[in-house]
């Protein structure tokens, strides 16, 4: 086996020092009384009436809705984040879905333009230099601490999540997954990067001889690297693509593997090293926002660079001939805003170093990189077969599209006395209503990093105003004038906000919901009626997966769809564009991306429209709506 102690995730961080409050148990009623309001309008009335019916059951005085409560603050008590596991274990760890398109997000860089691939790689030798400093920030604890920006600005953020950035590995499992820290009395802090070439793995010692390697001997070892990889003798199965596979076969195929002792070394260097950085061979021509995305996402199949990649590691920079960066995130130790962070400082650095030309040494003592060996026994050959299909179904199945609107950007929305975030949520769901003529549960992640190892919660973003608001603008047969139609879209605003409020301060109800479930799990032999309502499940299908991932430089975010007929948005507001990245699955005839993309483009328009036609209703106070939920200061004990 590795010689690495693998350890359940755990990592240094500064919350203690800068005193954050732990997460809030919201009250129980509370939470269930916002779950029906959430999902009535989205179900049949007798469907919804059953639902009401199982859900007073639940929360009788003295019965197992309040036993489950009292369990979970003690859980409280007992713990920095009473369901950080749990969720972790539910949005993650438990999923045996792929990685690549299901789970794992790209962010992709400014287009680059390389002359010959000296460029490429002075460029990916700046960026490992950058990887090296910012680390070095981490250790010893000195980069900034966050504060909260918009609504309730000002506070400090959980600053745990950077400390998962380099050291963080996911290890299949045949159930279920562990995220896991590298953690040994043995073995010193890992010192080097895997380099990916031509679907090879090579380890680069970053440090020889206690010298940490500066650029032009960086750049020297990537030369060699690539020279090394061009030998096609030496050229081994692509043992990468295994890990494009669903989390339980992958498990299945990595158990045949450590039984060989060099194979258990190579997944020992990959399990330990600080990142990997892939240099991919150049695309089809395509230098699209589109394509260079898909690259990321997918890496284009077997046939072109998706075997050219691990996915198990938290963090994979790509370097590609044509130009094509970025980087894949395997998500679950950290959130897309702190990963941005980090890439904008990445993008720093190499802004700063790009002024100085980077040159090989004419002799270099260094030693030269290793390339991973592996013993491919036939059972193997046939999981790579396997994981090779599978990764083209994925691909074939992506139907996916970058659209940026450029009708305005969020100076125009602000100057509307509205919230960027709400008002593209609402345009969404108007999308989204236009498209299939019903809203559906929708997810929107808002960051609970106020609070002691915070993760994120749910913005239910599906309203019944929203609802009301789609309806007055799809139904032509309403004599409804504009400045109706505007009030409709500012309570439907309204409402967002508000649960947006309630989600950051610890109020929402998906994390409260699945902790009592999971609670249930370990106190019920069989699971409460609660649980497996027809209601409660289909709450829990979010048709529409959605995150604004804002950044300051040039790039952007996108990720795959949740469910088979979902859509999954991420969306990016700029001063005067936003970006949406749309994706979902060709396997559903139901959903297109392209579709999606152009009636979100008139969606803001319209919205616009309304906005520019009712300068009258400015001077007029807003109306509304009589607050049925409000955000409750909750348990704190």
């Amino acid at each position: 086996m590795p010689i690495l102690e693998k350890v359940p995730h755990k990592t240094v961080s500064t919350e203690e020092e800068s005193g954050l409050p732990k997460l809030p148990v919201p009250p129980l009623q509370q939470t269930l009384a916002t779950y029906l309001q959430c999902m009535r309008h989205l179900v049949p009335e007798e469907q919804f009436r059953k639902s009401q019916a199982v859900v007073q059951r639940f929360s009788t005085p003295g019965g197992l809705g309040e036993t489950l409560q009292q369990k979970l603050l003690e859980r409280r008590e007992k713990t920095a984040n009473w369901v950080s596991e749990y969720w972790l274990n539910d949005m993650y760890l438990n999923n045996r879905l792929a990685l690549p398109v299901n789970s794992s997000p790209a962010v992709i860089f400014p287009q680059q333009h390389f002359q010959d691939t000296n460029d490429q790689l002075r460029f990916a030798a700046s960026l490992i230099s950058g990887v090296l400093s910012y680390k070095a920030l981490l250790d010893s604890h000195s980069i900034p601490l966050d504060c909260a920006k918009g609504q309730l600005s000002g506070q400090s953020l959980c600053m745990k999540q950077y400390y998962g950035l380099f050291s963080s590995y996911r290890l299949p499992g045949h159930t279920q997954d562990m995220l896991v820290a590298q953690k040994s009395s043995v073995m010193p802090e890992p010192e080097h990067i895997i380099v990916a070439c031509c679907n090879q793995f090579f380890v680069l010692d970053v440090v020889i001889n206690f010298r940490r390697l500066n650029e032009g001997d960086l750049f020297t070892q990537l030369r060699k690297i690539v020279k090394m990889a061009s030998n096609e003798d030496e050229r081994l199965p692509p043992i990468g693509l295994l890990t494009s596979d669903g989390r339980s076969e992958w498990a299945e195929a990595r158990t045949v593997l450590v039984k060989d002792s060099t194979n258990r070394d190579s997944l020992d260097m990959i399990e330990r090293c600080i990142c990997l950085v892939c240099l991919d061979a150049p695309g089809d021509g395509d230098l699209s926002d589109t394509n260079r995305a898909l690259q990321l996402l997918h890496g284009g199949g077997c046939s072109k660079n998706g075997a050219n990649r691990w996915y198990d590691k938290s963090l994979q920079f790509v370097v590609g001939r044509d130009g094509t960066c970025g980087v894949v995130c395997e998500h679950s130790p950290f959130d897309g805003i702190v990963l941005v962070q980090c890439m904008e400082h990445l993008l720093k650095h190499m802004m700063k170093s790009s002024k100085k030309l980077v040159r090989a040494d004419s002799v270099s003592e260094l030693p030269a990189p290793r390339r991973l060996r592996w013993k491919c026994s036939p059972e193997i050959q046939g999981h790579l077969a396997s994981s090779a299909e599978n990764l083209q179904r994925i691909v074939k199945n992506l139907d996916f599209t970058v659209y940026k609107f450029d009708g305005y950007g969020k100076t125009f929305i602000k100057k509307q006395k509205c919230s960027p975030d709400a008002f593209i949520q609402v345009a969404l769901q108007l999308t989204f209503y236009r498209l299939h003529r019903k809203l559906v549960p929708t997810y929107e992640s808002a960051s609970l990093r106020r609070f002691r190892e915070g993760r994120v919660d749910n913005i239910r973003s599906a309203t019944a105003e929203a609802l009301a608001f789609v309806r007055a603008m799809t139904d032509h047969t309403t004599s409804m004038s504009a400045s109706e139609k505007l009030q409709l879209l500012k309570v439907a605003i309204q409402a967002q906000t508000e649960y947006t409020v309630m989600a950051i301060t610890g109020m929402a109800i998906d994390n409260h919901l699945l902790a009592l479930r999971e609670l249930a799990q370990e106190l019920c032999k069989e699971p409460p009626e609660m649980f497996t309502d027809e209601t409660y499940l289909m709450s829990n299908q979010f048709l529409l997966s959605t995150s604004q991932v804002p950044t300051t430089m040039e790039m952007f975010c996108c990720y795959g769809p949740v469910v088979p007929s979902g859509y999954g948005a991420c969306y990016n507001p700029q001063p005067e564009t936003i970006l949406f990245c749309i994706s979902s699955f060709r396997d559903c005839k139901e959903t297109s991306s392209t579709s999606f993309a152009a009636a979100v483009g008139a969606s803001l328009t319209d919205m616009q429209g309304l906005c520019g036609t009712a300068q009258v209703a400015e001077s007029k106070p807003l109306v509304t709506k009589e607050k049925a939920i409000r955000p409750s200061q909750g348990h704190q004990s």
